[in-house]
């Protein structure tokens, strides 16, 4: 067997995602929040572009990174809204964000190389670095200081064999936002280590609330050539199960990112990605949703800020709530169990993505906001009995 596979655990989000399914299988009052997944239908516009094209025929392979009017898309979309001026010949379009993130890692690590990584982090960041033959390097930000990227923190987990550091903004699992300053502190970092990549999973970065905007790495022209940005169809507009993301690098990075793919996996769906090129004319249905996202933030975050001994900061951006717990001296896995037994509503443990200093939880509000309320009032009553 391949020892690194043997290093790597599995996706605790599909774990927690399939033990919901399986438990609504004989009790439909199970509210799972543990996964990622918008509730919204694809914008119809998409969805019949696609059948068009597949009814027209086009299932035949499609030679290269994508096609030219989607890789187009993606450049105007990048350069009008991100301020990331691109080549649309160094845009890779790939089967979801994750295999973006798989092929970016690839192509920058060799054996022994290390990768710095800020937790909380989403889950697959590190199990792609050992994959890759990289050794990760967790970074535990502070939750006391709202988990802000200092230049202490980087350097001192920076090495001679650093290569990369990932970063992901809006961020899953807190919801914060890159602001400038901390902007500006990842830009000095990179000054000052010209051998490290930046990867920058901006997979939620429509999903942004209160008027704010996340900052896009690769907008500093200092350090953009060093930027490997990754984006996608998946959250901001309901697209998870077409499996459309994208990367954007330089030429050297590109390059070797394509030589995996081609050997990996040949080509993208061609129908689908004539779907995915209507997705930038979804500007009022992508607004839609965040407003609803907005809403049901404010009314999910508002019943567990009115729980004694809980709190919940407003996330900036994505659509998870990062819950604090202070009961009974009980950890973030020992909560998790009592929620799913005594309020049947199944999240995921903060241990699952590196905070183990502090009891906490992720809960998704991508579900139905009826379904969220009751989510809302019944983790209430628990904590209530408990306390």
């Amino acid at each position: 067997m391949n020892h690194r596979l043997s290093l790597m655990k599995p996706s605790a989000s599909l774990v927690f995602m399939s033990r919901a399914k399986e438990m609504q299988k004989t009790d439909p009052t199970v509210i799972g929040l543990a996964g990622g997944e918008p509730d919204f239908a694809t914008p119809d516009r998409i969805s019949m572009a696609a059948i068009h094209s597949l009814t027209e025929g086009n299932t035949h392979y499609v030679i290269g990174p994508g096609i030219p009017e989607l890789r187009a898309a993606i450049a105007k979309k990048l350069c009008e809204e991100n301020d990331i001026p691109c080549d649309e010949n160094c845009i890779l379009v790939t089967p979801g964000g994750k295999n973006a993130i798989y092929l970016a890692i690839h192509a920058v690590l060799n054996e022994g190389d290390e990768a710095i990584i800020l937790n909380p982090a989403w889950v697959s960041y590190e199990p792609i670095v050992i994959a890759a033959g990289g050794t990760p390097v967790n970074v535990k930000l502070n939750y006391k200081r709202d988990y802000r990227i200092t230049a202490e923190a980087l350097e001192a987990a920076c090495t001679e064999k650093t290569r990369i550091l990932i970063i992901n903004y809006p961020n899953n699992p807190t919801g914060r936002i890159l602001h400038k300053e901390e902007a500006d502190v990842l830009e000095t970092f990179l000054l000052k280590h010209p051998n490290v990549y930046l990867l920058s999973d901006e997979i939620y970065e429509r999903i942004v609330y209160d008027k704010k905007y996340s900052v896009s790495m690769a907008s500093r022209p200092a350090v953009a050539e060093r930027v490997i940005t990754m984006n996608g169809f998946s959250k901001s507009v309901a697209m998870t199960g077409w499996r459309m993301g994208y990367l954007v690098s330089n030429k050297e990075v590109f390059q070797s990112a394509y030589k995996l793919y081609q050997h990996s996996l040949s080509c993208m769906s061609g129908f689908l990605q004539v779907g995915a090129i209507e997705a930038f004319k979804c500007q009022r249905e992508i607004e839609d949703m965040r407003k609803i996202y907005e809403q049901r933030r404010d009314m999910f975050v508002g019943i567990l800020n009115s729980i004694p001994g809980v709190s919940c900061p407003k996330p900036e951006g994505a659509f998870y709530a990062w819950v604090y717990f202070d009961v009974k001296g009980m950890n973030s896995e020992e909560i998790c169990e009592y929620l799913l037994k005594n309020a049947k509503v199944v999240g995921m443990p903060g241990t699952a993505y590196g905070e183990e200093n502090v009891a906490c939880m992720r809960f998704s509000f991508a579900n139905a906001t009826a379904e969220l309320e009751d989510a809302a009032n019944r983790i209430r009553e628990a904590i209530l009995r408990l306390n």
